[in-house]
């Protein structure tokens, strides 16, 4: 009778998401390959934060009262 497309989608947490999976059943390789893929994301992130911080000092400045 219900759709489930007809149903609101939960935002989905990425980090949750991460928090909840079973690393009990990865082998020392994934569990290498897993922290890898991490610090890249960390370090995109990072990256685009700073850009994000200089971008708002731009406009800080720009529309300084």
């Amino acid at each position: 009778m219900f759709e489930d497309d007809a149903l609101p989608k939960r935002k989905s947490e990425p980090l949750a998401d991460l928090a909840r999976e079973d690393l009990d059943k990865l082998s020392v390789a994934e569990l290498d390959d897993r922290i890898a893929g991490l610090k890249a994301e960390l370090a995109r992130t990072e990256t685009k934060r700073g850009a994000a911080a200089a971008f708002k000092s731009a406009a800080d400045a720009l529309f300084k009262k």
